[in-house]
This record gives structure tokens, C-alpha cells and sequence, in this order.
């Protein structure tokens, strides 16, 4: 081998910095767990919340050491920003996609226009969105050009407005104004981007993510041990839309008697309303409200609707008071057209919005806000230049507020007549009134600055001011996909990620050592020195370790056993020749570089292809797949290669690459493999055709990637029965299911109840709905805070949970299918280069079909009675896709072997690709043994979520490694031997 100074140069400097890269990893993890020993040791578990006052005391404790250097190079503050990235379920947390309404920017753009063509456009568009792939903006222009008649989007009351006139102007054709519109939106998308990435940075996560996807309007947003999950969604949804309102004086005699005849109006209308009438009220009313049960809207048991549900006369200056779980109904009646035309001429356009309660109220105030025809509010949030957190001359958390000259002038008319009017001054964000307060000062409040008081937290204040400062979004961001992992879960991943990471690479180090004796050694030290490099090059990269991501560290061990066990098998062949240890070790290196280089490329290929279509953990594992097939080619043919070439240069050592108990092993095997596949396709097809028909008829248990939907990962204390639990969650959310998931105490409800509607109010709702059903599961006592992910008591209750919206769950799928397709079609070109005949290709991809329906055929029969999660989602096909790599590893190896005897030998007639077949039977069998054991070390100890991903794998190795030698093979053999033929 040539440059060996270089190459141990560059593998001493790589391992150094690999090194020194995962020195940060272990400095932060020695001081956090100092931090968490303080803490534990300040605050008694007697206490009261005692919880949440050890993590303020630890974070106390990292603030005040943060500066301090540690090992004289670095400080807790700069390891912190350079250590290994831990996903989600590592560490517990929530990652979010958001939707950037296009629809909403149109609006904006067009000022809200009531143009009925602008409108009927938009209406299409959204209908078209269900079922296609084309963007908002394509599908809305689409539709515009169907029913635009003679109308222009240049025209004043849609496009050529006063806001776009610097742009926009009355003669240009549609043609023209197109792309005008398509920038304007993604600059919109840019500047929702950068506004939540100001108020992500002044949430106070470590390592947070966020980046766009593509140009689908899409953010994903990954906030790791953020604990706090209502308080992170609440920052991620609210589109931070301040306004300032006037609301009406006390004791308002208009909105007293429209009160009065609004009660009577409802008795009237449920007297006189059919049956069939009522169950259509319900489902307007259920649109409006969170949810309305049948019992609620039995309007005609109640003889006053409204005045059992509604208390007038509220506190300051709100009209009325009710209870929270009453607020949705009650704002459902005062929409309902019959009652709004009840309103007096100088009430008309009263806008009715409810107060922003406390934590631990049980009432909420209703306000009603003068407004205008076109239900716009005196002052927008769009004047505020700066806000803050501060405390007011009570010494309680408020928001200060900063206005620019124009809103300095507008605050000072609208406190000026509010004065005079003895009215309140309404402040409202996102649609709730954070406070409404009077105004003392005659002649109103000059200068621009104000102060937002209520009953806040620290840590809302803190948010308020953030969103404020950063500024609204520019368009409503629905969460149409989230994520949410307790700490005390990711704590549980960690841990079963490496037990299982560990009890495999203990195997294969001992398997090396026992096979391939003193040689085994060797491979021991480059495997060790690989998993270093891989930890290593993730942390430099900054990329994110994830469960899935152990997994495919662990896979790689597996798999980058192969390299040295294809390596030793050949030099043993060399010596078996006759020729001497110096020779022998560089021929077999030399000779085995093409298989390893071709298994490499295929495995990666699919890999590559996982981390395009793929996401979230699934690109995780994708990422760490691809570094460690990278480390591994460095460490199995240079590193290992180093070590034998400076073991058999020193006098009077031997190296016999094999152990006396694996000397012969697989020596002079003379298997018919071509003479057995005709019963190994009559055996082959037997099982595809029973897996397809079940796939018909059974299908798959498709979970909520696929499907859309919700599910929460629950523990209790005591095993439960899933089917009494479907039977009640069914009762209230219509739609649910529960399956035991892992131990009988644990089990995962999966439901699509309210799964189209936009808010976390929903998610908050089911997570209530939850704890109400299953709290005499709970021990005595149990809080909702504690049920909760994030909770304090992290044993038992939501220990996970995932929302994936309709629309991204047909992407999902699509993007699935997509990646299916593009390995296969990679992979089949890539053989097709590399052997020059696309039989080669076919009776790869032919064996890579056949695994893949037995293995989808598998889980079809076997989903409903296996004690694990059979689901198939974004992970099951990701192991599809590892299954693949594998498949065609294996695959390619075999054909490498074929090629090279058949060049030397010849055909004749199918010997000598048993020849090959037989001689390479030991590396196959050894690799798939090592794999396996690999994979069943996974299975067994590294947690439930991922037993269902390495199920799916562990039938793929075995399947695949029958296929290479009894599918693939033949198949090629079949396709080629007529053309062989004749030339022989």
C-alpha cells in the first residue's frame, strides 16, 4: 500500500479531531449532571411543585457557572453550542411543521378585496388542494383563469391597489402580473421565516431548528427539551395580531336590551325548530364551537339558553361573565345570524370577544368592542416599535409598549376619548383581550408608550413582548404536523439506545476475534475506531442524533463488518493458493475492493434516497447511515489494512486469518444452487401471492403519517385493557382506538377526532378529554399537569403524542412512494453501469421485489396479532428501503464473484456460478449472522417505537439473503444463458 505515512497522518489528525469534537458532549453532560445533583439536593420532594422548582434551581445553577472555563479551552456556555445535537426523542421536546397560509397573503395582497371572481377563485383553490400536488399560487391562478370572464388580476379592486401600485399597474396582463404575485408570496413565507425564527430565539431552547421546506409555504420547526409544550405551540401558531379596540361604557342600555330579545329570540327558535332542523343547528354550531355535545344543545330543556349560560354585568368593563367551558356556546349563539340582526342601529357592528383567562380560572369575561362595517379595530399592532417585559408600580409582570409617531398620534385620540366616554381600551392579541382598562388621563396619553397589565407570568410576559418585538406573521401559520416527546420518554430512548447499541458491538467484537482469530483483532480496532468517527463527524456537522439514527449507527456496525469479513475471506482464498502472507493480504485487499466499493454504493444509494424524501428522525437515520458507510470504507481499507501489514512485518509472527474451530468451515462446498431454483420459485411465488392477497384483502395498518390523525403514547401504573379504553375514548371523541404498545400498562390511542380543525385550543381539548376518561387508570391524585407530556410525574400519563394534518399526510405517502420508486430505479441503473448487461439489473431489482412483498406481506398477516406496534409509517419504510440497500448488497457482492470466475472459466453450463455462489457462501452467511444478531440486539432492548422498524428489517435480511443466492442468481442465469449459448 503506498502513502502509508499520509494515510496514518490523516487517520491520527481524523480520530484527534473526532475526539476533541465529542470532548464538548462530555463536559456538558458532566456539568448538567452537577447542576441536577444541586438541584436534587436543594429542593425536597416533600415540597410543594417541587419539579418545576429543581429545574429553575438548575438552570440557576448553569447560568451562574456557564462563563466559567473548564479544561482551560472551553466553558459550559461555549460546549453547550458545540455539542452532539440530541432529536427529540432523545431529549424530549416538540417539532412542528407549519403551514404559511397562502390564502391569507393573497387576501393581504389583493386588501382584503370583496371582489365575488377574487373570492369564488380562492374558494376553488382550496377545493383543488385537497387532491393535488401544484402549489396554492398555481392552483388559485388556475382557477382565476376558468372564471375571470373579461376581469384582469391588474384590476383596482383586486391586485392594482394603492399597496402594490409601485409594482402593479392597470395595463399589465396576467401574464405579467404572475410573477409579481409569486415573489410577493414567498417574500411573505421569507418574512414569516425570520419573524419566527426572532421569536424562537427568545423562547431560551439550546439548539434549536428551523428551516423552510422548499417553496410549499412549509416551516419545520425543532424546539429540543423545550418542556413548556402549550407555551411553545402557542409561540409557533399566534400570529401575534395586536389591536387596539374601544369597548362601550358600562351598563350600555342598547347591549342590555339586545341581550334580552337575544335570550327570547333563542327560546322561540328551539320551540319552533324540527328534529332534522336541530341536527343542522348542531353541525353549524359545531363549527363554531371546540366541541358541543348532543346533551348541550337540548336547547328546548332550558328556559333561558342564553341567561344560564351568559351573567351580565362583568367586571370593569366587560358586559357579562360565564364559565370557560360555556365560552365556545355562548359565542356560537351571539354569531348566529338570527341574533346579530337583533343588534340596535347604534350597536350594529359590535364585536364580541372573550378575555384571555388565567391558568386556574374557571370564569371568563366577555367584552363587546365598538367596531365598523368592515370590523376593523382603531389602532393595529403594526404602530408598536419595541415592547418588553417589566413589572408594573405593583410589582406584577406587564408588557411595555413603544408606538411610532403615527401610532403615538392615534393612541392619544383613541385615550383621549376614551376619557371622555368613561369607555375602556380593550387590548387584544390573537383575538382575545389581554386587558381593557379605563383611561384616567384627561386629554389622553401622549408620547407612544403603554403598558399591557393582567394576571401574566414571568415567562408570558416574556413571550408577549417576543412576539411583539419580532412582529406578526404575515399570514396565519397552521400547525399541520407536530411532535411531542416527554423528557422522562427521551430519557428511556437514550438509554435503550445504547444498551441495545452496546450488546451488539460486544457480539460482533467477540464473532471477529472467534472466526477470524488474531485477524479479528484488527477488525475489532477499526470497527471501535469507526463508531468514533462516526459520533465524531456528527457532532462536527452539527447534525442531530435521533433513536433511528442509533439505529443505523448499530446497522452499521452490522454492516461494516462485511468490508473486513470480505476482505479476510479473500486473502484466505490468496493463501490457499500457495502464495506468501505479504502477497496473499495484498491481493486479497486488492481483490476485494470492488465488492466492498459496489455494496457500499448500492447501500448508499438508498440511503441518499431516504434523506431526500425522507424527515425528521427519518433523516437521521439516513445521515448517520451515509457517514458511517463513509467511515467504514476508510476504516475497513486503510485502517485495517495498516494494522495487519505493521502485525506480520515484525519477525516470527504468523496471522492465519481463521481459528481452528473456523479453518475449514464452508472449505469445499459444492451446493447446486441453479439445480434448486425452480423449487425456489414455486416457493418464492407461494409466498408473494399469499402476501399479496392478504395485502387486498387485509391491507396494512397504516398509522397517522398515512392517514392523517392523532396519537398519544400513554403509561400507567397497572396493565389496562385496550378495548374497554376504545370503547370509552369512542363514546367521547367518536373516532378512537387503543392498542397495547410494549408492556400491558402502556398503550397508544390513535384518533381522528377534530383532526381538519386549525389551534392547539383541539389539542388541548383531546389531551382533557383524555385525562377525564382515564383517570381512574391513574393513580389517586394525578393532576392534569402531571398527565400531560412534559408533565411533572414522568412515569406515568401522555408520554408522547403526534398530529399529522390530512394534507401532509398525503405528502407523506406520495413521498414515500416516490422514494420506493427512486431507489429501485438508482439502483437498477447503477448495476446496469457497473455489469454492462441489464440481466444483472433485473434479477437484482427482481429479488429486491420479491423481498419487499414478502415483507409487506408479513406485516399484513401478522399486524393484528403480534404483542408489538405493526403500524407502517415514515420508519416502516425507511427499514423498506434498508432492506433494499441490504438486499442488493448482498446481491452485488455475489454478482461481483460470478463476474470474475466467469471471466477467468467461462459458463459452462451453470458450473461455475455455483462455483461462485459456494465460494462465497461464507461471507454471505457471515455477514447476514452478524447483521442479525445486530438487528435482534435492537429488537429486544432498544425500545418499543422501534420494534416494528426492526422487525420489518430483521425479515428483510433473512429474505434478502435467500433471494441473492436463489432469486436474484437464477434469474440472471435464465435471462442470459440463451444469449451465452451460442458463443460458448
Amino acid at each position: 500500500m503506498q502513502n502509508k505515512g499520509l494515510i496514518k497522518l490523516f487517520a491520527f489528525l481524523f480520530g484527534l479531531v473526532s475526539i476533541y469534537q465529542l470532548s464538548y458532549t462530555f463536559i456538558t453532560a458532566k456539568v448538567e449532571k452537577d447542576a441536577e445533583l444541586f438541584a436534587t439536593s436543594a429542593i425536597s420532594p416533600s415540597e410543594e411543585d417541587y419539579v418545576a422548582k429543581r429545574e429553575m434551581v438548575e438552570a440557576t445553577y448553569l447560568d451562574s457557572i456557564g462563563a466559567n472555563p473548564i479544561l482551560g479551552y472551553t466553558s459550559y456556555d461555549d460546549a453547550k453550542k458545540k455539542e452532539l445535537n440530541k432529536g427529540l426523542d432523545l431529549k424530549g421536546g416538540i417539532n412542528v411543521t407549519l403551514q404559511i397560509s397562502v390564502k391569507d397573503i393573497l387576501k393581504g395582497l389583493a386588501d382584503n378585496t370583496k371582489n365575488p371572481v377574487f373570492n369564488k377563485a380562492l374558494a376553488d383553490a382550496d377545493e383543488a388542494s385537497k387532491d393535488s400536488d401544484e402549489t396554492y399560487i398555481e392552483l388559485f391562478f388556475e382557477a382565476f383563469d376558468n372564471i375571470k370572464g373579461d376581469l384582469k388580476l391588474a384590476s383596482p379592486d383586486i391586485f392594482a391597489n394603492k399597496g402594490l401600485s409601485d409594482e402593479i399597474n392597470f395595463q399589465m396582463s396576467d401574464d405579467e402580473v404572475k410573477p409579481i404575485i409569486r415573489r410577493k408570496i414567498d417574500e411573505s413565507v421569507v418574512s414569516a421565516f425570520e419573524v419566527l425564527r426572532e421569536r424562537i430565539d427568545g423562547f431560551g431552547v439550546t439548539q434549536p431548528n428551523i428551516q423552510r421546506e422548499g417553496n410549499s409555504g412549509r416551516i419545520l420547526v425543532e424546539l429540543p427539551g423545550a418542556r413548556d409544550i402549550a407555551r411553545a405551540q402557542d409561540l409557533l401558531s399566534s400570529t401575534a395580531q395586536l389591536e387596539f379596540w374601544e369597548t362601550y361604557e358600562p351598563g350600555n342600555q342598547s347591549l342590555v336590551n339586545f341581550f334580552i330579545q337575544a335570550n327570547d329570540r333563542l327560546k322561540t327558535l328551539v320551540e319552533s325548530t324540527t328534529e332534522d332542523s336541530v341536527d343542522k343547528e348542531e353541525s353549524e354550531i359545531d363549527s363554531l364551537l371546540s366541541d358541543v355535545t348532543q346533551d348541550s344543545l337540548d336547547l328546548a330543556a332550558e328556559s333561558n339558553p342564553l341567561f344560564e349560560k351568559l351573567q351580565l354585568s362583568g367586571p370593569g368593563y366587560a358586559v357579562g361573565i360565564a364559565a370557560i367551558k360555556d365560552t365556545a356556546e355562548v359565542g356560537a349563539y351571539l354569531r348566529m345570524p338570527e341574533i346579530r340582526r337583533l343588534l340596535p342601529a347604534d350597536v350594529q357592528f359590535t364585536k364580541f370577544l372573550w378575555e384571555r383567562p388565567t391558568s386556574d380560572s374557571e370564569i371568563a369575561s366577555l367584552y363587546a368592542l365598538k367596531s365598523n362595517r368592515d370590523n376593523e379595530p382603531r389602532i393595529s399592532g403594526d404602530v408598536v416599535s419595541d415592547a418588553r417585559d417589566q413589572f408594573d408600580q405593583f410589582n406584577r409582570p406587564a408588557v411595555g409598549m413603544d408606538m411610532n409617531v403615527k401610532g403615538a398620534k392615534l393612541w392619544e385620540k383613541l385615550t383621549s376619548e376614551a376619557n371622555l366616554n368613561n369607555t375602556g381600551i380593550a387590548i387584544v392579541l390573537d383575538n382575545k383581550v389581554y386587558t381593557a382598562p379605563g383611561v384616567s388621563q384627561v386629554g389622553g396619553i401622549s408620547g407612544g408608550s403603554s403598558e399591557i397589565t393582567g394576571t401574566f407570568t414571568v415567562n408570558e410576559t416574556k413571550d408577549i413582548a417576543n412576539v411583539l418585538r419580532a412582529g406578526k406573521l404575515p399570514a396565519s401559520a397552521e400547525i399541520i404536523d407536530s411532535f411531542v416527546v416527554g423528557p422522562s420518554l427521551g430519557q428511556e430512548a437514550i438509554d435503550s439506545g445504547f444498551t441495545s447499541f452496546l450488546i451488539a458491538m460486544v457480539f460482533v467484537l467477540i464473532w471477529m476475534i472467534f472466526y477470524y482469530g488474531k485477524a479479528g483483532i484488527f477488525a475489532d480496532i477499526a470497527l471501535v475506531f469507526n463508531i468514533v468517527l462516526i459520533f465524531g463527524v456528527l457532532s462536527s456537522l452539527g447534525a442531530v442524533l435521533t433513536l433511528p439514527g442509533i439505529a443505523g449507527i448499530v446497522l452499521t456496525i452490522g454492516m461494516s463488518v462485511d468490508a473486513n469479513v470480505l476482505i479476510f475471506e479473500r486473502i484466505k482464498e490468496e493463501l490457499a493458493k500457495g502464495k506468501g502472507k505479504g502477497q496473499a493480504i495484498s491481493d486479497g485487499f486488492a481483490n476485494a475492493l470492488s465488492s466492498i466499493l459496489d455494496a457500499n454504493v448500492t447501500t448508499g444509494l438508498t440511503a441518499i434516497i431516504l434523506l431526500i424524501f425522507g424527515s425528521g428522525p427519518i433523516k437521521g437515520f439516513a445521515t448517520t447511515l451515509i457517514i458511517g458507510i463513509l467511515t467504514s470504507l476508510f476504516t475497513a481499507i486503510f485502517v485495517t489494512r495498516l494494522l495487519v501489514e505493521w502485525y506480520i512485518s515484525g519477525k516470527g509472527r504468523t496471522l492465519d486469518f481463521s481459528t481452528s474451530i473456523t479453518k475449514n468451515l464452508f472449505k469445499n462446498l459444492n451446493i447446486d444452487f441453479l439445480g434448486k431454483r425452480k423449487i425456489a420459485y414455486v416457493l418464492s411465488s407461494i409466498l408473494v401471492v399469499i402476501g399479496i392477497f392478504s395485502l387486498v384483502t387485509q391491507g396494512l395498518d397504516q398509522g397517522v403519517d398515512f392517514v392523517g390523525g392523532r396519537n398519544y403514547q400513554i403509561r400507567f401504573v397497572n396493565p389496562v385493557n385496550p378495548s374497554e379504553i376504545t370503547s370509552e375514548l369512542t363514546e367521547s371523541l367518536g373516532s378512537a382506538s387503543a392498542k397495547t404498545f410494549g408492556d400491558a400498562n402502556q398503550i397508544m390511542v390513535t384518533t381522528k377526532y377534530k383532526v381538519d380543525v386549525q389551534g392547539t385550543e383541539v389539542d388541548e381539548e383531546i389531551l382533557t378529554i383524555l385525562y377525564t376518561n382515564l383517570q381512574k387508570y391513574l393513580p389517586d391524585g394525578t393532576t392534569y399537569e402531571e398527565f400531560i407530556p412534559g408533565g411533572s410525574n414522568g412515569d406515568v400519563g401522555v408520554l408522547k403524542y403526534r398530529k399529522v394534518g390530512p394534507t401532509i399526510a398525503d405528502d407523506i405517502k406520495k413521498n414515500a412512494l416516490w422514494a420506493i420508486i427512486g431507489s429501485l430505479a438508482v439502483v437498477f441503473l447503477y448495476i446496469l453501469l457497473r455489469f454492462r448487461k441489464w440481466q444483472y439489473s433485473l434479477g437484482a431489482v427482481m429479488a429486491v421485489f420479491h423481498d419487499v412483498l414478502i415483507v409487506l406481506g408479513i406485516f399484513s398477516l401478522t399486524s393484528k396479532i403480534m404483542p408489538f406496534s405493526m403500524e407502517v409509517d415514515q420508519a416502516f419504510i425507511a427499514a423498506i428501503l434498508t432492506v433494499i440497500g441490504y438486499s442488493l448488497n448482498d446481491t452485488v457482492v455475489v454478482f461481483d464473484r460470478i463476474r470474475e470466475i466467469v471471466a477467468e472459466h467461462g459458463w459452462k453450463g451453470g458450473t461455475n456460478i455455483n462455483l461462485a455462489l459456494n465460494s462465497t457462501l461464507s461471507r454471505t452467511l457471515n455477514t447476514s449472522l452478524t447483521t442479525l444478531v445486530v438487528l435482534l440486539a435492537i429488537f429486544v432492548f432498544g425500545g418499543e417505537s422501534l420494534r416494528g422498524f426492526m422487525f420489518a428489517m430483521i425479515i428483510g435480511v433473512i429474505v434478502g439473503t435467500y433471494s441473492s443466492l436463489f432469486i436474484a442468481t437464477p434469474v440472471m442465469f435464465d435471462t442470459l444463458k440463451n444469449k451465452i449459448a451460442p458463443k460458448k
